[in-house]
């Protein structure tokens, strides 16, 4: 199994990378498990007072259980993915199945912050994108997919989420064995991860 960690900050276009390299290599073989699935279960904590919980801190993470899941992956088992409700701040109690794929994308904020992540990984990647390009990105994401008002998504983006990327999430970059500029959009960059992983599978085009 090849395990990439693909990190970056919210809205650098990480989702969109990792589609593109399991379009390329075949989604039949790739599996792209998001870290956005393993935020913690907020139910025991009243409506209100999640609100005011900080979720771009690594705390908010299990990250434990997410190297559980790719330990068990490696070991050929299937896991059960958690599903999370973002509107509520909570896993919703159901599962997705998740088959350990020849090739496994682990994608997030902080796919790059944890040691004990970064020691499964066989290639890091970080996806670095504008701040203001990101911001806008997020803006539209939370309020059409994550029901968020303009206003809680301005005050959150100010109030924690640039102050954690900063301290978190930019300083990841380091342990990056590639960096993507422009995320998404960098066709080339991508076509060198494909590549490399074909060349390491032993496959070819």
């Amino acid at each position: 199994m090849f395990i990439i960690g693909i990190g970056g900050g919210t809205g650098s276009g990480k989702t969109t990378v990792a589609k593109k390299i399991a379009e390329y290599i075949g989604e039949d073989i790739c599996g792209i498990l998001p870290m956005d699935n393993y935020y913690r279960d907020m139910s025991h904590i009243p409506l209100e007072e999640r609100r005011k919980y900080n979720y771009d801190h690594p705390d908010m993470i299990e990250h434990t259980l997410l190297l559980e899941h790719l330990k068990q992956l490696r070991e050929g088992k299937t896991i059960k993915l958690p599903e999370y409700d973002f509107a509520t701040y909570t896993r919703t109690g159901n599962f997705i199945e998740f088959q350990p794929y020849p090739v496994v994308l682990v994608e997030g904020i902080f796919a790059l912050y944890y040691p004990e992540l970064r020691d499964m990984y066989d290639l890091a990647v970080y996806v670095d994108t504008e701040n203001d390009v990101r911001f806008i990105r997020r803006l539209e994401r939370d309020i059409k997919e994550r029901g968020r008002t303009l206003d809680s998504v301005v005050n959150q983006y100010l109030n924690t989420v640039k102050p954690m990327h900063d301290a978190y999430v930019e300083p990841t970059k380091k342990y990056a064995d590639i960096i993507i500029p422009r995320g998404g959009f960098n066709e080339k960059a991508i076509r060198v991860i494909v590549e490399y992983i074909f060349r390491k599978m032993g496959k070819e085009k």
